[in-house]
């Protein structure tokens, strides 16, 4: 770990020099000597450096909501080779490679951060080994020897002898309290901010190999900062859990009011937003004017959540417009068609037309215009009763008139057609 840190050395005299200055404001507050003096300043340079790398939080959610527009390629790249798991990456790599997507965009503030974190290591060491850092002077370096955070020194490690502990002044056992609560809390906040965005934030209907990369680092990161979290110093683990909480929080906000289309997360929004929308009778805000533009421009390609959405106002009287407002609609309750198009209970929908029987088929109109009609009977209207009853009797055996055996009473007779052999 010494060899890493001191790969980034480079940044040791700046991230030291920002440690100074808020210090000495701290120190003026609860004294230079204090573990709140030195412990604030170590989660005020975290604060200051999450805040700088802002615009790359903001890339990468872009990126994110780029590869989430991928979707249903990917989608359609695994049901196309459902059977040949590595066509099916090589097809993906492919799609990333000619959209310009980059599928590991969320580990980019982990890396942009990671040298100031080696640089803030080097600095907690070298206050350990009594050797003075940076900006760090004599008189700052046993300033912050003396401080303690919750009776554990800021140089102090969870490996350290007995003998180590004493020289700092301070007790073993308390030491590896306080690193062990620091050292669990670090692992469990970044377990939930993995899990936190696999069960609530991803589209579940599509699987990708991303997903199950994202899936295994759920579990893969907080083992290492256990394993690694025994050897960092209290400083360190102050640094550490702050930055997880605050990716925690950012996390949270992002769920919150910008969820991937598709998960739960979106659900839970389009509800709220139904419930504001229907309330107030219009949309408020840029966001919520971006988020319905964004559902009316889709179309059929809605999913079920946005689909259900825009029922919702539709039951309301309300219609989305393209530009993301919402108007009042007059009239009956409008629903949405399988292809996604909105349709009103009042107005008429196309009449299909019956589906006739077989024997409707071949009983058809004789001429061109007559109404067709659903009696088998041909016979005419003046015929007397009795004459029917005589034909049937006729007929006896056979069951069948000669009107029906396609011969014309009292006329010409219709040629009988060639029988087919």
């Amino acid at each position: 770990m010494d060899t890493i840190a001191s790969l980034f050395s480079f940044i040791t005299t700046p991230v030291s020099w920002v440690i100074v200055q808020f210090h000495s404001v701290y120190g003026a507050i609860f004294g230079p000597d204090t573990g709140w003096a030195w412990g604030l300043s170590i989660v005020s340079l975290v604060i200051l450096i999450r805040i700088c790398l802002i615009p790359l939080f903001v890339k990468q959610i872009k990126a994110t909501r780029a590869m989430q527009t991928l979707q249903p390629e990917m989608k359609k790249i695994q049901e196309r080779y459902k059977n040949d798991k590595q066509r099916q990456s090589e097809e993906m790599m492919k799609l990333y490679k000619e959209t310009g997507t980059n599928p590991l965009s969320s580990c980019l503030p982990i890396l942009a951060q990671s040298p100031f974190f080696f640089a803030l290591y080097h600095v907690l060491n070298s206050i350990a080994n009594n050797d003075t850092v940076g900006v760090i002077n004599e008189s700052l370096l046993k300033s912050a020897q003396e401080a303690h955070i919750f009776g554990a020194p800021l140089a102090a490690k969870f490996t350290d002898s007995a003998s180590d502990v004493a020289a700092l002044d301070a007790s073993l056992t308390t030491v590896r309290i306080v690193t062990a609560v620091m050292i669990v809390l670090m692992s469990a906040s970044q377990f939930y901010t993995q899990r936190q965005l696999m069960t609530k934030n991803v589209d579940t209907t599509v699987k990708t190999p991303f997903m199950q990369q994202q899936k295994m680092l759920m579990y893969i990161f907080p083992v290492m900062f256990a394993v690694f979290g025994i050897n960092f110093p209290v400083g360190v683990l102050v640094y550490w859990l702050t930055t997880n909480v605050w990716t925690m929080g950012q996390q949270m906000y992002v769920i919150r009011n910008n969820p991937t289309p598709g998960s739960k997360a979106q659900a839970a929004y389009l509800d709220r937003l139904h419930k504001r929308v229907t309330q107030h009778g219009k949309t408020r805000g840029r966001g919520e004017k971006a988020i319905v533009k964004a559902i009316v421009a889709k179309g059929r390609d809605r999913n079920e959540y946005e689909r259900k959405f825009i029922n919702g106002l539709s039951k309301a009287n309300l219609a989305p417009q393209a530009d993301g407002t919402v108007v009042k609609s007059e009239g009956a309750v409008a629903t949405l068609t399988e292809d996604g198009t909105p349709t009103t209970a009042g107005t008429p929908k196309r009449q299909q037309p019956k589906r006739q029987s077989k024997a409707q088929r071949q009983s058809g109109p004789k001429q061109a215009g007559e109404p067709m009609s659903l009696e088998k009977s041909d016979e005419p209207s003046d015929a007397k009763p009795g004459a029917a009853g005589k034909s049937a009797q006729k007929s006896g055996g056979s069951g069948r008139s000669k009107a029906q055996s396609g011969q014309r009473k009292g006329g010409p007779q219709r040629p009988k057609s060639p029988s087919k052999k």
